[in-house]
């Protein structure tokens, strides 16, 4: 432990030490190929030709050779790696989640940042986030749709650009641009896997007739080789005539689980003569099944573009992946009244197995028309998500249950078509043309629930035995019946049920009008106004301010002010499903997740969702000099209105719970119970980003560029929601409780730094970045259930080899040195010890070997 101790902290002093000594000790100007920031953009700004290092506001650019090395190859692990103020954690036993897992930037929701495609509109995931994840309550567009080697490179604009680009851009904006090629190519084959060790404490056994069922160590330690993963990707570019070209792209992935569970101490079988069964001595307690998911993968990308003899540029790409997806609920002991001991007599673990099919085309052209640069296309996107239930059963068919159930699922699309067009004006007392930019955007949106087979949601009657574990204290009404209700449906993901069906869709129309000029050689402004209307909830009207002063070559302040606004999804609007649980006298009772139209969230008060608002306000400032760049920017980002998941109303038996209950009896709902989405929670986002690099040029010993970041991140809730309906109940239920509250504020890193090295002789490379992520608390129904993960610092080291400039072996390790977050302490069942909000994940080491060919 003190030589990794001591070795982690010669990490982080080495990267700080190889960024801060050469800005102080140098003067060389680095070659422009070496300046990162120095990469012409096309987000934040709609004037050609202008650099990173030039905006109004602060964008990153990340590169293709950089998304390639990392061992994990993922577009969202990829960012959270290289930008400070982007977080990914890979949070487990969220059912769909654990397939699409959600990101955020600068502390906000998953879906309040833009995502872009080549400059358009890219369409979400299907999947709303319902369960304790960080980004509950959203969709997002899901990155790991895009391979890392169909891109050419990533923007990402860390600023609200609402007035520019429409809904979703409150905390920023990312553009992913396709590689464009007409020739030449490039394939990899990579290998790796979990090499890990962690450690677990051990609660105390359950006791039986008093014995315990199993004696056990206070603490666990277990080695792990698990988590195989084996990817195959290359692109590869062909002319299209003499004037276009076609640049094909494709990646093929095999994954396996990782299994990082606790040691299960609680009695899994029926007491056998008053005393502890014999199966507990030997039954496996390793039962759970937390970290990353089995995946089978497949993707293709097209990216295209031909230049005719007029002048009209045509370009388009066209996309499909499929993605099959194996995870894990919670396991069901054999004694567990959710199990048919027949069926399964040792218990058995839920599997949640959706396919995912993602598909996207585009066609546009770019054309020259009386002095406007024109830009017209065209845009279709889909995102469907099917279940498959396995090892598992319908507890409510007893013996006669299947073990495998078609659950439904869930399709999103969307299409969307604009036109814009760009021109410079000469104005006198301009120290620049007055860039004017003007564009109009349609946009459909459509979401459909289609039902499982029955079985995967019906109630066949099978009744649990009135002494049952699962029973409770029987009424009278099931001492009748001769045994006790029991769930109907799959277990741990009941299908869709055909009430739960919709089919719907809304269209979205806007404009807008940005300009941008130089009004001094030092001072630049830019300013856009967007219009929007939308068939389901309204209209909105945003703007932006932004400026630029350059004091000299080296140094220059920025600063920005604009409002903003998030459109509520389909997802939030039409999402519905209906599970049974039980209440504490053990009588069962529909769950459902409502949509705000439907008669029973109606009458909890529910509303027509509106879109969110956002007020955003940044200041900033640019240092370079020779090879080195520094960008500081501060923040603060202000968001009403926020569309969040309510807590469960009437479903825990608590007086709140019970006053719910009476009251949607008393009108004429008995039985319901259930959750909706909702408008009102306010937060106050502050923070501080900065992100620098250095590119030294070509030394003796080699050529070296290093990069460092850092975020500060502070999100306060000033308001949650209220509905005078429930508010008015004795005692009145809470609608955003404790742990949403602190998940907004605190679920996050409060900060991170970034750091990388990279060197290059000859033939050989090496990569090494460290990312230190702060400190998190998990949060419980009261302080007392709290507990913070402690900051960490993540290392990774890739080594590089290659022979005549065509084929390269690398070897490397993400995590190298194995770095956990702190078990819960709240782990009640003892099999699922680590938390979904770590934000580095709970899978522990990857070791990976790569080997890549260029042609």
């Amino acid at each position: 432990m003190q030589f990794k101790t001591v070795l982690r902290t010669a990490a982080a002093a080495a990267v700080i030490a190889s960024i801060t000594a050469p800005a102080i000790a140098q003067e060389e100007t680095a070659p422009e190929a070496d300046r990162q920031l120095e990469t012409v953009v096309t987000l934040g700004t709609r004037v050609a030709n202008r650099s990173a290092l030039d905006t109004a506001v602060a964008v990153d650019i990340v590169s293709s050779a950089t998304l390639e090395k990392i061992g994990i190859g993922e577009l969202n692990q990829a960012l959270s790696v290289q930008l400070p103020s982007f977080n990914f954690p890979r949070p487990a036993l969220t059912d769909g989640t654990d397939s699409v897992r959600p990101a955020s930037l600068r502390g906000l929701g998953p879906d309040q940042t833009l995502v872009l495609l080549n400059g358009k509109r890219r369409h979400m995931a299907s999947l709303v986030n319902v369960n304790g994840s960080i980004g509950r309550g959203s969709s997002a567009v899901d990155l790991n749709t895009i391979p890392t080697m169909a891109v050419s490179g990533i923007e990402v604009l860390r600023d609200g650009a609402s007035a520019q680009y429409g809904s979703d851009a409150i905390a920023g904006v990312i553009n992913v641009n396709l590689r464009e090629a007409a020739e030449g190519g490039a394939a990899e084959v990579s290998y790796g896997w979990r090499e890990t060790e962690y450690s677990v404490p051990v609660r105390t056994p359950e006791i039986v007739g008093g014995t315990p069922v199993i004696s056990a160590p206070a603490q666990i330690q277990r080695d792990r080789s698990d988590g195989h993963v084996v990817t195959l990707s290359g692109w590869k570019g062909f002319h299209l005539g003499d004037d276009g070209f076609v640049t094909v792209s494709a990646e093929v992935k095999d994954q396996q689980h990782t299994e990082r569970s606790g040691y299960d101490v609680r009695q899994q079988y029926p007491a056998v003569g008053g005393q502890p069964n014999p199966g507990e001595a030997v039954i496996n307690r390793f039962n759970g099944w937390t970290g990353e998911p089995e995946l089978e993968q497949a993707t293709v990308f097209a990216n295209a573009g031909y230049d005719l003899t007029n002048g009209v540029e045509l370009y388009g790409w066209a996309s499909y992946q499929n993605r099959d997806t194996s995870s894990a609920g919670f396991y069901r002991r054999a004694l567990d009244s959710r199990n048919v001991i027949e069926i399964y007599p040792n218990g058995f673990l839920p599997l949640i197995s959706p396919e995912t099919t993602d598909a996207s085309v585009a066609g546009g052209a770019r054309f020259k028309m009386a002095g406007w640069d024109m830009d017209t296309s065209l845009v279709y996107g889909s995102n469907e998500m099917q279940f498959t239930i396995e090892n598992t059963l319908n507890r409510s068919l007893g013996t006669a249950s299947k073990t495998s159930f078609d659950a439904g699922g869930f399709k999103y699309s969307q299409v969307v078509a604009n036109l814009s067009a760009v021109k410079g004006f000469a104005v006198d007392g301009l120290a620049s043309d007055l860039n004017v930019a003007w564009g109009i955007e349609a946009r459909q949106e459509m979401y459909e629930i289609n039902a499982g087979e029955p079985d995967s949601y019906r109630n066949g009657g099978v009744l649990l035995p009135l002494n049952g574990s699962g029973c409770g204290t029987p009424t009278v009404e099931q001492i009748a019946a001769g045994g006790c209700a029991t769930a109907s449906g799959s277990q741990v993901f009941p299908g869709f049920q055909p009430k739960n069906e919709v089919d719907e869709d809304r269209t979205a129309v806007g404009a807008y009008v940005d300009l941008e000029a130089n009004v001094t050689d030092a001072l630049l402004v830019s300013g856009a106004v967007r219009v929007e209307s939308y068939s389901d909830f309204g209209e909105t009207v945003t703007g932006k301010l932004a400026a630029r002063y350059d004091f000299n070559d080296a140094f220059a302040l920025r600063g920005s002010v604009q409002n903003g606004f998030r459109a509520p999804s389909l997802q939030q609007q039409y999402f519905q499903t209906t599970s049974t649980n039980f209440n504490s006298k053990g009588i069962p009772f529909d769950v459902t997740t409502f949509p705000v139209t439907d008669p029973v969230a109606r009458a909890l008060g529910a509303q027509d969702l509106k879109a969110e608002e956002s007020v955003n306000y940044s200041v900033g400032a640019v240092f370079r000099s020779g090879g080195f760049n520094l960008t500081v920017d501060a923040y603060r980002i202000d968001v009403n209105d926020r569309i969040v998941l309510s807590e469960n109303l009437g479903t825990d038996g608590s007086a709140a719970s019970v006053a719910v209950n009476d009251y949607l009896q008393s009108q004429g709902f008995a039985g319901a119970a259930g959750r909706f989405f909702l408008n009102g929670v306010d937060t106050e986002t502050t923070g501080v980003d900065i992100v620098s690099s250095y590119a030294f040029g070509e030394t003796e010993v080699g050529r070296f560029t290093a990069t460092l970041g850092a975020n500060f991140n502070s999100t306060d809730v000033t308001a949650v929601p209220e509905v005078p309906t429930l508010s008015a109940l004795s005692p009145a239920p809470t609608l955003f409780g404790r742990v949403n509250v602190k998940t907004f504020e605190e679920g996050t890193p409060s900060d991170k730094f970034t750091g990388s090295l990279d060197w290059e002789k000859d033939a050989f490379g090496v990569t090494f970045r460290a990312v230190r992520y702060g400190e998190v608390l998990v949060p419980g129904s009261s302080a007392e259930d709290d507990y913070t993960i402690d900051p960490a610092i993540i290392v990774d080291l890739e080594g590089r080899y290659t022979w005549n400039e065509r084929v390269t072996l690398s070897l490397g390790a993400d995590n190298l040195f194995d770095e956990y977050g702190q078990p819960s302490p709240s782990n009640t069942t003892g099999n699922t010890p680590f938390s979904g909000y770590i934000p580095y994940g709970s899978s522990g080491r990857f070791v990976y070997v790569k080997a890549g060919v260029k042609f």
